[in-house]
């Protein structure tokens, strides 16, 4: 973990600046901050059908895995609003549906809710609505999570800057994302991801394009530590992660910063 000096020197030399710079890219491309929002909302529009089953086959079933282990450590619990974030399909709320909680799946594209929507508990509800923006009332979520969502939104700040804001002081975030391998594997992940993947993508759902964006947009995303600082930049307290698998994916947490808990005074 990065020090609190070392993460405001990464900060303030320009790694916010850098997703910034991402907000301008779709896969390999130089685009407007619009037209990856487009192509981004054609990519799921695309894949929306046979999502979860490209899912099963990229990660040989180990997405599963990682999502029951941001499951277990979202800790659901009773009375408690929670909301997936570019939940799509709702795979991942569905871990955490009973009927003595609030459980909301908020994301921009309606054919990945349809494709979920037959599929999961009853007790998920579903709500339109992009990470920059989310329809939700200030201050009234116990926990946000986002799965392998992230970095689909344009404006990463903005998004960070809203999920503090809908959360509730105290309320946690959860960001379990594809991250930096660690370095004997990286190379067998790279031939992996660039050859086998697309071809997988195009042999499953006929997409190989949108499959090229995927592989591109993880390869370029922030690792572990410059994520860190970004969450801490944006304001969230007492950051962690775990890497899994490697780190080929990784769970960051991060705490709303609650003004009348012990933990915050000094």
């Amino acid at each position: 973990m990065l020090a609190p000096n070392t993460t405001r020197s990464l900060t303030a030399t320009g790694m916010i600046t850098s997703m910034t710079d991402l907000s301008s890219t779709f896969g390999d491309k130089d685009v407007s901050a619009q037209d990856r929002e487009r192509l981004i909302r054609s990519v799921f529009q695309r894949v929306a059908p046979r999502y979860d089953l490209m899912n099963d086959l990229m990660s040989f079933g180990i997405h599963r895995w990682w999502k029951r282990k941001l499951a277990w450590a979202t800790d659901p619990r009773p009375g408690q609003i929670i909301v997936d974030l570019a939940g799509g399909t709702g795979d991942v709320a569905n871990r955490f549906a009973a009927a003595d909680r609030s459980v909301i799946v908020c994301d921009p594209s309606l054919e990945m809710m349809t494709a979920g929507r037959a599929r999961v508990s009853h007790e998920v509800g579903w709500l339109s609505g992009v990470g920059e923006s989310i329809p939700l009332r200030s201050e009234s979520v116990d926990t946000l999570t986002i799965a392998f969502g992230i970095r689909n939104v344009t404006h990463i700040d903005a998004a960070l800057a809203e999920i503090l804001r809908v959360l509730r002081p105290g309320g946690r975030f959860l960001c379990l994302e594809f991250s930096k391998p660690w370095a004997p594997i990286r190379p067998f992940y790279g031939f992996f991801s660039r050859t086998v993947i697309p071809r997988l993508g195009a042999w499953v759902s006929g997409n190989t394009d949108a499959y090229e964006y995927l592989i591109e947009s993880i390869r370029r995303f922030p690792d572990q530590e410059e994520l860190t600082a970004l969450l801490e930049a944006a304001g969230f307290r007492e950051v962690s992660y775990k890497n899994f698998s490697f780190g080929i994916s990784c769970l960051h947490i991060g705490i709303k910063e609650n003004p009348g808990s012990e933990s915050n005074i000094p």
